[in-house]
């Protein structure tokens, strides 16, 4: 006598395979929440003013800081070099020493906004690696009542600057 043998059930094969998709989906997941989380920290860039800054002490102390604020008047001592330089950033209520090696920005000068970034030092200064000047983008006329506006608007549209120069050869042609 034959017995028949059992036909396989076509929803096993599709079950492991929703199981096997499920499983891999979990662990893409999982490594993908490992790396995000497990390097975030060494990337944190802090940004503070100088009371918060002053305000967190020891904690500060080599982190990685944005510090703002304004540049304090008559602070900036230029050291030897191009690329020493060092200047106090205050908000106002307290005041940060800041000790740069780079080169500072064209706009750099007393009382501008600036965004240091470097780390904090034992000795209560900002190393910085990073100097950012901050100004805003709106043009204002000089103060001097002489000046001539209409000559001064054409300088800054460059109506005033002599023709280009034909990239021909010979002489020019006559108009």
């Amino acid at each position: 006598m034959n017995t028949p043998v059992p036909a396989p059930d076509p929803t096993s094969g599709s079950r492991r395979t929703k199981w096997f998709a499920f499983a891999a989906l979990g662990l893409a997941a999982g490594a993908f929440l490992f790396i995000a989380v497990g390097g975030i920290g060494e990337n944190l860039v802090y940004y503070w003013g100088p009371k918060e800054l002053r305000a967190a002490g020891a904690k500060a102390i080599g982190a990685t800081i944005r510090l703002g604020g304004q540049v304090a008047v008559g602070s900036i001592k230029r050291g030897e070099g191009v690329s020493n330089l060092e200047f106090d950033v205050t908000d106002g209520t307290a005041t940060v020493h800041v000790v740069s090696h780079g080169a500072p920005p064209q706009l750099f000068r007393d009382r501008i906004g600036v965004v240091v970034e470097g780390m904090m030092t034992r000795e209560g200064s900002l190393e910085s690696h990073r100097l950012m000047v901050s100004h805003n983008n709106r043009y204002r006329a000089p103060a001097d009542k002489d000046v001539d506006i209409k000559s001064l608007m054409r300088s800054t549209e460059g109506l005033d600057q002599p023709p280009a120069q034909s990239a021909t050869a010979g002489p020019a042609p006559p108009r």
